[in-house]
């Protein structure tokens, strides 16, 4: 999560909740839906405004409502769903609940129905069937016309669910008790929403998320739990996870994490069982993000073991991954130099290789990613450096204003980045050091899993003609700002997006990202991450740019060479040749054509051969797998370095100013 020193209007409105709530009941209470039309007139009150009239809003929100509590399409026929779309966009607004009530009396028959059919379909004459099928992406999935179609869905996810738990090993008796015992919990569930009073804020929820993917409804019990989670985020396995359609899916790992250390966990991985030491898997298809993540967090030293659905070089498999519970490694989180060689034209050129995982600052010890950032700099210039490359391919955001300074330690002075609150104000962050720590060639390495703080020092970079950008055709695209704000008589709180980021050219990094100059393939462009594949992301948009004429020096210590189109367009050139005849790309553009045919559907007889060939394997496959992704990885960076070398040598044309004008990408 991004740390942010929020704009003076969005502290104001902070405040305004503060005095408001000090008078407030210090008993906490469940929302119930009176208090529906004051919840919902606050969010779209503080929220950064949404393209969406109210019609449409109410239709997202049935439509999410809907996701809540049948993510897997095994509960509600079609005619189920048109007729329940039309009754809540109609009615729940206004704080009348008998359509809720309604819902949830379906939902409660319908699962009763699938207890009592998976324990008929678990009887003595069971057999599990390899043809089964199931689609993993409900989102292509149409729900079901008949209940008997209806209910053979039901089926084939049973069959899933068995050979999930026949993989871990235990014994066909054990896993029909364990999944009788699973749709026991989930009807169970229902119920228990219902007698504790919790459906309007499953709707309340549903409202948040058709705002905007990063708004949610907190009850008073959830926001407890936030506030764990906020200080415990070094503990843990170090991943970031959200809510898919009844998956629990790896969102991203954090850098220095048990973990992104394992090498066992890849972004999108789906977590479908989770097992405590010593203990029988739970299988958590459908069950509660919130849920879930009590079953995975725990005390430090402490084991836990997943299953994981992957979807990976054109086959879909399962993984055990254990892993033992731990704090954040603030070595392996920390900012790291290297330095490579190369002769380009005769030309012996050395680069510094600046790898920084994440923006990480606030420790006992006064640690931060800033201070680090700029020691290795004067280190690198010691070291006669020609270049840097400062590789942010693996770094999901962190705090804001280290991002900023770091950018200041590649220019003089210069607004870095900006927000727009929901009113239209515009405040800036600017670089307030008139010191140029490092004035030679920059390239700057992104990804998919760029993100948040990382997005805004690359753009920030870009904007000025600083520095070229490498890697993946786009950044993840997070540009918008949220806050937790309190609700009356401890009603819980809601988070809910109030600003957008904007980089110096003006436009917004939500959703677009920040596009690479000069493309170079790697495994992550596998993981077809982003913030417009999550429902209802804000649109990008554009302000007026506010690039500092400050940003370039006036004498040699600090004046930079600015990077112009026609030495990108010769980058391109010269790396495509080399991408052409090197093995290890052709080994990476192999394994990303194969993901590609990866498809939706998972045939169970498919899954259990594939399980089965990796249990077989042994440990000396999987270490070479291991190596051979470390290789891939590798060339990456090594045809990054070869790029900045080409740089460095290119003839420099007449040098222009970098306070004007906007750069053009030449990859669209």
């Amino acid at each position: 999560m991004m740390h942010v020193t929020l704009p003076r209007s969005v502290l104001a409105v902070l405040a305004a909740f503060t005095l408001l709530f000090s008078a407030a009941s210090s008993k906490a209470a469940t929302l119930t839906c009176r208090d529906l039309p004051m919840l919902f007139e606050r969010f779209m009150s503080q929220h950064y405004p949404v393209n969406a009239d109210d019609i449409a809003i109410r239709q997202r929100t049935a439509d999410q409502f809907l996701k809540v509590i049948d993510p897997s399409k095994t509960l509600l026929l079609e005619r189920d769903v048109a007729t329940t779309k039309q009754s809540l966009a109609s009615g729940v607004q206004n704080g009348q609940c008998p359509q809720l009530e309604k819902v949830y009396e379906l939902v409660q028959q319908r699962t009763t129905d699938n207890e009592a059919l998976v324990r008929a379909m678990l009887g003595d004459g069971y057999k599990l069937d390899e043809n089964a099928q199931i689609v993993v992406d409900p989102d292509k999935l149409p729900y079901a016309t008949t209940n008997e179609q209806r209910q053979q869905r039901v089926r084939e996810l049973v069959h899933f669910q068995m050979s999930n738990y026949l993989l871990t090993g235990i014994s066909e008796a054990d896993a029909k008790k364990q999944l009788v015992h699973r749709y026991e919990l989930a009807n169970k569930r229902v119920r228990e929403r219902h007698a504790r009073g919790l459906w309007p804020s499953l709707y309340a929820d549903a409202f948040a998320m058709a705002l905007d993917p990063h708004s949610s409804y907190l009850s008073a019990d959830e926001l407890a739990d936030f506030q764990i989670q906020m200080q415990l985020s070094l503990e843990g396995i170090g991943a970031l996870l959200r809510w898919e359609d009844g998956f629990t899916v790896v969102e991203s790992l954090v850098a220095g994490g048990t973990a992104e250390r394992s090498g066992l966990i890849k972004p999108k991985d789906k977590i479908i069982a989770v097992a405590q030491e010593g203990e029988p898997p739970v299988q958590v298809i459908d069950m509660d993000l919130d849920e879930v993540v009590k079953q995975i967090r725990g005390k430090k030293g402490t084991r836990v073991r997943l299953t994981i659905l992957r979807q990976d070089e054109g086959s879909t498999k399962t993984v055990d991954a254990s892993l033992t519970r731990d704090k954040i490694d603030v070595a392996s989180q920390a900012a790291k130099i290297t330095y490579e060689s190369r002769e380009v034209s005769g030309r012996k050129v050395k680069i510094g290789v600046l790898d920084l995982p994440s923006f990480y600052g606030g420790d006992n010890d006064g640690r931060s990613s800033y201070a680090d950032v700029r020691r290795l700099l004067e280190e690198a210039k010691t070291q006669n450096v020609d270049g840097i490359l400062l590789d942010l391919s693996k770094n999901g955001g962190g705090l804001l204003d280290d991002a900023v300074r770091i950018a200041g330690l590649f220019i003089k002075h210069g607004n870095v980045v900006a927000t727009r609150d929901a009113i239209g104000k515009v405040e800036t962050l600017d670089d307030d050091d008139d010191e140029t720590v490092y004035n030679g060639p920059v390239a700057v390495l992104v990804s998919h899993a760029s993100a948040s703080a990382s997005e805004i020092l690359a753009g920030a970079l870009k904007d000025y003609r600083r520095a070229v950008i490498l890697g993946g055709d786009h950044t993840f695209g997070k540009g918008s700002v949220q806050v937790v704000a309190p609700l009356p008589r401890e009603l819980g709180a809601m988070k809910v997006t109030v600003s957008m980021f904007f980089l110096p050219g003006g436009q917004s990094t939500q959703r677009a990202g920040v596009r690479s100059d000069v493309r170079v393939p790697s495994l992550l462009d596998g993981y077809d991450l982003g913030e417009a594949k999550l429902d209802y992301a804000l649109p990008s948009q554009s302000i007026k740019p506010f690039l500092s004429a400050s940003a370039n020096g006036s004498n040699a210590n600090e004046r930079w060479r600015v990077i112009e189109d026609a030495a990108v367009s010769e980058l391109n050139k010269r790396t495509a040749k080399r991408v052409a005849k090197d093995p290890d790309f052709a080994k990476i553009k192999t394994k990303l054509a194969e993901a590609e045919k990866s498809k939706d559907i998972v045939k169970l007889a498919d899954l259990r051969k594939k399980s089965a060939q990796e249990s077989n394997k042994g440990e000396k496959a999987e270490e070479a797998d291991k190596n051979e992704s470390k290789q891939l990885e590798a060339a990456v960076v090594r045809e990054s370095v070869n790029i900045l070398a080409d740089l460095v040598t290119l003839p420099s044309s007449v040098a222009k100013s970098a306070a004007t004008g906007e750069r053009r990408s030449v990859v669209d």
